[in-house]
């Protein structure tokens, strides 16, 4: 199963800055027909093939309206997020809500309400965007918010196959966005992470590493603890 971006109608979660920007842009430089470029407030593109869209991943109602609005779509990225490092044990449970609400309830209201759209225009993909810090407890609430989708995702795959959508993980260490300024560490160029997403996603690929350090970390989850968290190297 794989999905082409040529001739395709793509709609972008998350779609002002970021990643986000590049996926609106790497989707229009290969082929695709149409892009809806969505956020809270949409910005202005200067392509008539970008139609900015009012989406709300956190409201229900307005992924609804989007779904139906956007009633064409055969690529779906969901995209959106928020940054939140607070430590789950002293983190308010207000503030971890909020984290979920956009990382992983918005995203799965997106997946339950454009699942229906991909099935009627032929399957389609959903091209959901995970973080290293899926596999990896160093975020506290992120990485919790983040391990979710992830294996929401891996759910949506199984659900979704006998419809002919092609669900698809994205799993990148740190990236140079704006979620990530501030961070002092080695950064992804954005372009180079959707330009591997993209050639996942057409390649017929399931999950796309778009660097060596998840490669890495993904690997070490088959082994010992003490691999992924040199603290508790010890336990066994």
């Amino acid at each position: 199963m794989s999905t082409s971006l040529s001739g395709s109608t793509v709609l972008i979660t998350g779609a002002n800055g970021g990643l986000g920007v590049q996926f609106v842009t790497q989707a229009l430089a290969r082929g695709a027909a149409k892009v809806y470029a969505s956020a809270r407030t949409p910005r202005l593109w200067d392509d008539p093939r970008v139609v900015p869209l009012a989406l709300d991943v956190t409201d229900e109602a307005s992924v609804a309206a989007a779904a139906e609005l956007a009633g064409d779509v055969t690529i779906v990225v969901n995209n959106a997020g928020i940054p939140g490092s607070g430590a789950l044990v002293t983190e308010s449970l207000a503030e971890v809500r909020r984290v979920f609400d956009t990382n992983f309830f918005g995203a799965l209201a997106v997946a339950q309400k454009f699942a229906p759209v991909l099935a009627r225009n032929g399957g389609g993909a959903l091209l959901d965007v995970h973080s290293v810090l899926s596999w990896i407890g160093l975020a506290g609430t992120y990485s919790a918010s983040k391990a979710a989708f992830w294996s929401a995702t891996n759910s949506l795959r199984i659900e979704l196959a006998p419809q002919g959508t092609q669900v698809v993980g994205l799993h990148l260490g740190y990236t140079d966005t704006p979620m990530t300024a501030g961070i002092d560490a080695p950064m992804n160029d954005p372009a180079d992470v959707v330009r591997a997403a993209y050639d996942g996603l057409e390649a017929g690929e399931l999950e796309v590493l778009a660097d060596e350090l998840s490669a890495s970390v993904k690997a070490g989850l088959a082994g010992p603890i003490g691999a992924l968290y040199p603290q508790f190297a010890s336990v066994s």
